[in-house]
């Protein structure tokens, strides 16, 4: 009954404007637009991801403006997307829903939150935060996107809360948690705060999760090793076999799609079967290679700077030699594009602060050694 009175609501006309005017790129657009807008690498995340808002659009679109019945579609997808730190998880997503699509997104720390009735933000008030980016409007966040970015930190194995009957203390940062994302990610009716702060006193309102989707993103240190143990045949005595530390815990790792596919992995890693299974696509994502590196330092990194430089009347030029260490730094660190831009502000740091305001003229990095210098022209 609950469902077939949701399958009869459509919304009033600006609404139905709102959504015809969503834009109905193809993912194979979506692609070109976001490498013309800064994005490099990660060609198998960025065909999944592309396609994966494609057909959350056109879903949305056939739904309230062709007035096809929910039960003659398939039901909305929910995306997890694993890698490394710096390889572009919430930048895609950034530039795909919020610059590209325009769509209401909020990218959220689920490190923050706590089971319902503890000290932590609530998880229901992620939906609040979508209402936010609304602009206050319920029916434009109810087909919205919810990126839970850290999602990794959830699994139980990461921190010491017990649960289920394991011990005395209550889990309010693992499966607590998980649970209540459990219902978010299904299609469902649920009150959500208007406030933050979720209590009793904060006014509340009526809202279905069915047309939201969810993205969840983190980085699983660990997970490979892991996926590799539970893969392979136990064994005891003299003959069992450890993985090395180094493996286990290595930040720049590779998963393929045989490990992220394995619900029973996410079980041993700390999740709930049930919540994994609420994934559609679990996507994952390769540490940066030393070309695409290279691409967004040139691209991204240093250009914001050589802009900000000729705000101050200098023109910044940086040698291939400079490109070469900060790339190849950031390649030891395993920090990804991330480490770009940290390892390049470090050196520019200084530079900005003997000759903003006070020079002109030509600005050029040297690499001399281990030594990056400015030499003003």
């Amino acid at each position: 009954m609950a469902q077939r009175r949701l399958d009869s609501y459509y919304p009033k006309d600006d609404y139905l404007e709102y959504i015809q005017h969503i834009p109905a790129y193809s993912p194979r657009e979506m692609y070109v637009l976001l490498t013309e807008r800064g994005y490099r690498g990660q060609e198998v995340a960025r065909k999944s991801v592309t396609l994966f808002a494609y057909r959350h659009i056109r879903r949305i679109k056939q739904i309230f403006t062709e007035r096809v019945r929910r039960s003659q579609l398939p039901g909305k997808t929910n995306t997890l997307l694993m890698g490394p730190t710096g390889c572009g998880k919430t930048f895609m997503i950034e530039l795909l829903f919020r610059d590209i699509l325009k769509l209401p997104c909020v990218i959220v720390d689920i490190t923050g939150f706590s089971e319902t009735g503890y000290v932590g933000r609530d998880p229901i008030t992620v939906l609040t935060s979508l209402i936010y980016s609304a602009g206050g409007d319920q029916k434009k966040a109810s087909v919205g996107i919810v990126a839970l970015d850290e999602f990794d930190k959830l699994a139980t194995t990461q921190n010491s809360a017990m649960f289920d009957g394991q011990g005395t203390t209550k889990d309010v940062a693992g499966y607590g948690v998980q649970k209540e994302l459990l219902k978010l990610f299904s299609a469902t009716v649920v009150d959500v705060p208007l406030e933050h702060n979720n209590t009793a006193y904060s006014p509340h309102l009526r809202m279905s999760t069915q047309d939201i989707s969810f993205i969840a993103c983190g980085a699983f240190s660990g997970f490979k090793g892991l996926a590799r143990m539970s893969g392979s045949t136990p064994k005891m005595g003299f003959h069992a076999s450890v993985a090395p530390r180094e493996k286990m815990h290595k930040i720049a790792f590779r998963l393929d799609d045989r490990e992220v596919n394995e619900i029973q992995n996410f079980a041993n890693y700390g999740f709930l079967p049930e919540l994994m299974a609420r994934f559609t696509r679990i996507v994952p994502l390769d540490p940066l290679e030393e070309t695409t590196l290279r691409a967004i330092l040139n691209d991204n990194v240093i250009q914001r700077f050589v802009n900000e430089f000729k705000g101050e009347g200098l023109d910044l030029h940086v040698d291939e030699a400079v490109v070469d260490y900060i790339v190849q730094r950031a390649l030891r660190r395993q920090t990804g594009a991330r480490g770009l831009e940290a390892e390049f502000t470090r050196v520019i740091e200084d530079i900005a602060f003997h000759h903003f305001g006070t020079a002109q003229g030509d600005v050029v990095l040297r690499l001399h050694g281990d030594e990056i210098t400015a030499e003003l022209g």
